[in-house]
Order: structure tokens, then sequence, then C-alpha cells
């Protein structure tokens, strides 16, 4: 199942959210037809943005994440609640390329490095709150480490991978973000650094293991306290009312020219896929 946990350690100088997204990267890879590259890039992305929804306080807040680093997978756009339910698609969701010498998928190649990873914030308060930093790698994790450096003052770790099996679907994916907090001292630091190191890979522990074990690993020897479990899932909110108001808001000779055909008009989300189809007469 789906997890993201949390937690504090070491007298509260260090806070953890680990994640295990294995369903949820697999759910979108399906509806998207996703390329094992692509599956890999847009699952590190859905994981890191349901990450950060979890930290969300109100009950209808979100948050929106887009990475463009000039790549052949185009806008990489994900969307988490305040519960940490995400979905999410790539622009080229079926691009491939060849694997790096040593093996692993070309990530940086798929996304590129030229661009921006941009945070939206919406907490329901007049404008959103909107964040980005420069790409540094198009590996995506170290990109989120980044702006977590940018955004919010903190030493931050962020890990995250998805790991694709031969046949496209996804064995493990997941993530942490791990932070320190004012007065940490550099002994902390320097020892929770060589824990990650040590760690590696996060898909090694999660391919049979859980977003506890990941959060027990990197916290070892600190004594971490779980603060909070929470289940997570692939959701999209789309429905077919929220598809005619947006219909609704394009331009009114668009809308004209529609009804004159008088044909039934489709529209598919691009989260979920779904397709929504509406009568003519429906276009008001």
């Amino acid at each position: 199942m789906d997890e993201i946990i949390r937690a504090i350690a070491a007298d509260g100088m260090i806070r953890m959210t680990a994640a295990n997204t294995r369903d949820m990267v697999e759910r979108m890879r399906g509806i998207h037809g996703m390329s094992r590259v692509i599956t890999a890039a847009a699952g590190r992305t859905l994981t890191a943005t349901s990450i950060i929804g979890s930290s969300l306080k109100g009950e209808d807040d979100s948050v929106t994440v887009r990475i463009n680093g000039g790549g052949p997978a185009g806008t990489i756009l994900c969307v988490s609640d305040s519960g940490g339910n995400a979905r999410g698609y790539a622009a080229n969701s079926r691009v491939e390329l060849p694997l790096k010498p040593n093996g692993k998928l070309d990530v940086s190649g798929a996304v590129g490095t030229r661009g921006m990873l941009t945070v939206i914030k919406d907490l329901n308060m007049k404008e959103p709150y909107v964040g980005s930093v420069e790409l540094v790698s198009g590996e995506i994790a170290e990109d989120f480490t980044s702006y977590f450096a940018s955004s919010e003052q903190t030493p931050s770790a962020c890990a995250l991978g998805v790991l694709v099996g031969s046949d496209g679907s996804v064995r493990a994916a997941g993530g942490y973000l791990v932070q320190l907090m004012p007065g940490a001292d550099d002994a902390i630091a320097a020892a929770l650094e060589q824990s990650i190191l040590q760690i590696g890979a996060v898909t090694s522990v999660l391919d049979g293991g859980t977003a506890e074990d990941l959060m027990r690993m990197v916290l070892v020897g600190f004594d971490p306290v779980l603060l909070d479990r929470r289940p997570v899932e692939y959701r999209c909110y789309c429905s077919r009312e929220k598809v005619l108001a947006a219909l609704a808001g394009i331009d009114r000779s668009e809308l004209e020219d529609m009804r004159k055909e008088n044909k039934p008009v489709e529209v598919t989300c691009q989260f979920c896929d779904r397709v929504y189809t509406f009568s003519p007469d429906e276009l008001g």
C-alpha cells in the first residue's frame, strides 16, 4: 500500500518525510502509456509533489509542480492535494532513450537540463505562492534539493527513485525529504550525511520494503519518533461539471463554431484520460 510517513529525530533537530508510491506511479504509467524513462522521470516528480502536498495545512490546499528542462519529455506536470494524493502527466509520455553507459535510464536526457522547476502552492489566499529554481541536473531529486534550499532556506536532502522492470511496469517507487532544523550542530549533519550515503538508491530499500523501513535506515542512531502515517493514492478530481465550466471559458467564437458543426464535443482529462462528451446544446 502506498503511504507517506512523517518523523522527527535527534530531539527535534531532524525532520523527515518518507513515501512509498509504487502503486501511484504504476497507475500514472498505465493511464498514459509511459515509456520506461518517462515513467522514471514523471514518477520521481509525482513522488516529490505528493511529499510537498502532504505538508500543506488546509484541507483544500494543493500544490502544482511543473518541470521543463528543454528535453524530449516536454513539460512534466503533477498536482497533489493536502493529503498527498497526486496525479500527473508528461507532455510526451512515450519518449524512449538509450540507457546510459552505466545501464541506468537516462532521466536527465529525457527531461533536459536547461529550464526551470516551478512549485505553485494554492493555499486559498488571494494569490498562490510561486517558487522557481533553475534545474541543476534534470535528474529530479537534485533539482528538488535545490528548490528546498532556495525556498525554505533549510539544509535539505531529497532522494527519489523509480525502479522500472524490463516489462515497463513499476517495481518500486518512492523517496524522502530530510531537513535539519535551526540549531542542529555539525556532528548531526555529518552523521546524517554518512547515513544517507550508506543507503544508496531508495528503490533498493523500497523493492520489498516500506516507507518506515526507509525512514529508520536514514535516521539510524538518531532515535526517530514517528509522527504521522497516511495512505496516498493516484487521485484525479475532474468531473463533468468542471470540464463544462472550463469549456465555458474558451473564446465565444470557438464555442459558436462547435455548435454550428452540430456534432458532439469530446474532451479528455490530461491527468486520468477520462473522456467527457458534450452535445451542441450543452455548450450554451
